[in-house]
């Protein structure tokens, strides 16, 4: 079976890993600027984000961003008003999945919009939902932010040729 994309060997290793992990640093880092109080989410999404091509991660990203949006804001409006209760929850996925389908968005959308009700409503929490809210949003949209700006890419190793079949073939 042929593969587009570089093998898991040796200089590709290097590269992917090193990258990942500074981007996973730099969005801790963001968050923290921002004093986020659980900057380990903008980690968690970038290194969701970074698993994928540019092609794609700029497709999705703004799939996650919506439906980070649109999470957040149901788990703010139902948990100002009732508590986390397991029928609660689940009408509040349900309704998400119904915005999710009104704004045209994709599964992805609805997936972490799903993570970011799940967190804002059912984690007990001291501070106010809006605020709970805002922060996931804040974390996600940093996260998904440092992954777009070193987007994973074709890694050739020093002194060797991209072959012409590799130059030839669309992104995924």
């Amino acid at each position: 079976m042929a593969s587009d994309k570089v093998p898991w060997t040796g200089w590709a290793v290097l590269v992917h890993s090193l990258r990942t992990a500074v981007a996973a640093v730099a969005s801790v880092l963001v968050a923290r600027l921002f004093r986020l109080p659980e900057t380990y989410w903008a980690a968690i999404t970038t290194l969701v984000i970074t698993q994928s091509s540019l092609g794609a991660a700029l497709a999705v990203s703004w799939q996650r961003f919506v439906g980070t949006a649109l999470g957040a804001a149901v788990g703010a409006i139902v948990a100002s008003y009732f508590g986390p209760h397991v029928l609660v929850f689940a009408a509040s996925v349900f309704i998400l999945g119904l915005l999710c389908a009104l704004v045209r968005s994709d599964h992805s959308a609805y997936r972490f919009g799903g993570v970011a009700l799940a967190i804002v409503l059912l984690i007990p929490r001291t501070g106010p939902p809006w605020k709970i809210a805002f922060h996931r949003f804040a974390e996600v949209s940093i996260g998904i932010a440092v992954a777009l700006v070193w987007p994973e890419r074709e890694v050739t190793p020093p002194g060797e040729e991209v072959s012409s079949s590799r130059k030839s073939d669309p992104a995924p």
